[in-house]
């Protein structure tokens, strides 16, 4: 139910319209705020009309119909400045409404609208005529266009008609022609079956022939691809025999003359370190000197005791880093887990890395740090710090497995000690000959 607003009891306002206006009266409706709307200030209009205030009127009834409408039904004041720009624009037609007897003439649905609009008394039956009126008239047109529509069917159906008589005596004459072509070609059909029967004896004893031909010749060709191929896999298995035994040769001789020459270094750097530790006297040793005694200014085997750094003092890490040839292998993301697991992967990788590149630069030893590539979603582009081995462990080997293989690769003898807090790294290395340190002792060594 969609109740009016206006004027006093005697201009229509208590009555109400029981259905929604019909679709012709509210276009007319529209039509008349949109053309009124332009002669209202931007003060005048309501809060949310104020925005198609510069519209055009066709643009106006376009995009703000709804709007406009929603306005008249529930702005009492909006709807009377439309009314009064309607009076002055359609004087007769607003005159006839007040005074309760329209233009017989005029337009039913501009009836309708100026009476929505101006709300006279007895608006709401004018409307509802305006609609029932526009439903016959829609009715009518309707009945018009089947009138016109059946018409124009049965005009097609006649010659629709008359084409199918004549298509059809069309047809006939073909088909009679057809049939005598047909007979014709059947004759010459049968001929050419017999000759097609000779032929395809013919070609049969023919096919016959080339296939025991070429059953032949496949069996020899087989025979010798398969001899071709016996030859071939056995050159193969023979070139890849001799060229395993060349390099086994070449990478037994290489590794062997790598490992033989570093423990050598090694072997060389511990005894002038042993040298240089004990500063032995360029004096061969007297007997007397074989007497075990404390000599003055000499250490005790109490003061020596004394001497010995715990497991965690970084400390104890410059004295293996300080021995001949030392390597130090070191558990990557274990250490920077260890100190600041908070970081990107990338930047604890970089933070690790500068500081062992000042460790290598101050100790001398050669310096392995070892990660793990599991965790990578692409190659790392990484340029290696100075003094400083960087290896990421292949697809399917982890960083432990990584780190024991170097362990394993160094001979026997050499120093090598390996940063991890994997216990079970730390186990492993150990049995290969190893020294393990925690990561937190690198970590305090390095800060």
């Amino acid at each position: 139910m969609v109740e009016s607003a206006g004027g006093g009891p005697g201009d229509g306002a208590a009555e109400m319209l029981d259905r929604p206006l019909p679709d012709g009266v509210r276009r007319r409706v529209v039509t008349i705020v949109s053309d009124g709307f332009g002669g209202l200030t931007v003060g005048e209009l309501p809060t949310q009309l104020r925005q198609y205030a510069r519209f055009a009127p066709n643009r106006r009834a376009k995009f703000a119909g709804t709007a406009m409408a929603a306005a008249l039904e529930t702005d009492p004041l909006f709807r009377q400045r439309i009314a009064e720009k309607y009076r002055e624009a359609q004087p007769e037609l607003s005159g006839a409404l007040d005074s309760g007897s329209p233009t017989p003439a005029a337009d039913p649905l501009d009836v309708a609208a100026a009476a929505y609009v101006l709300r006279p008394a007895g608006w709401v039956k004018l409307v509802t005529a305006a609609g029932e009126e526009a439903q016959r008239a829609d009715a009518e047109r309707a009945d018009e266009e089947s009138r016109a529509e059946l018409e124009r069917l049965r005009e097609e159906l006649d010659r629709a008609r008359e084409q199918t008589r004549a298509d059809t005596e069309r047809l006939r004459a073909e088909l009679d022609a057809a049939k005598k072509e047909a007979e014709s070609l059947h004759r010459k059909l049968r001929s050419a079956l017999s000759d097609v029967k000779r032929g395809e004896a013919a070609l049969r004893r023919v096919q016959a022939e080339t296939e025991t031909v070429r059953a032949e010749a496949h069996a020899q060709v087989s025979a010798a691809e398969s001899e071709t191929r016996r030859l071939k896999s056995r050159l193969g298995e023979a070139e890849a025999a001799l060229e395993a035994t060349r390099r086994a040769a070449r990478e037994g001789r290489s590794v062997e003359d790598m490992r033989v020459r570093l423990l050598l270094d090694t072997v060389l750097d511990a005894a002038q370190g042993l040298r240089r530790e004990l500063a032995l006297p360029p004096v061969s040793v007297r007997p007397a000197e074989t007497v075990e005694a404390v000599e003055p200014g000499r250490m005790t085997p109490k003061d020596i005791a004394a001497r010995a750094l715990s497991e965690h003092d970084p400390a104890i890490l410059d004295q293996l880093l300080a021995l001949p040839q030392a390597h130090l292998v070191v558990d990557g993301y274990n250490v920077t887990k260890t100190g600041y697991p908070q970081m990107p992967l990338e930047k604890q990788r970089l933070r690790l890395l500068g500081q062992l590149s000042q460790l290598a630069a101050q100790t001398g030893a050669e310096v392995t740090c070892v990660f793990d590539g599991a965790e990578l979603a692409a190659p790392v582009l990484l340029a290696p710090p100075r003094g400083v081995r960087v290896l990421f462990s292949k697809p399917g080997v982890t960083a432990d497995e990584l780190i024991r293989q170097l362990v394993r690769a160094e001979p026997s003898g050499r120093p090598v000690i390996v940063a991890s807090t994997d216990r079970e790294v730390a186990d492993g290395v150990a049995k290969v000959g190893a020294r393990p340190v925690a990561s937190a002792v690198l970590l305090k060594r390095l800060s």
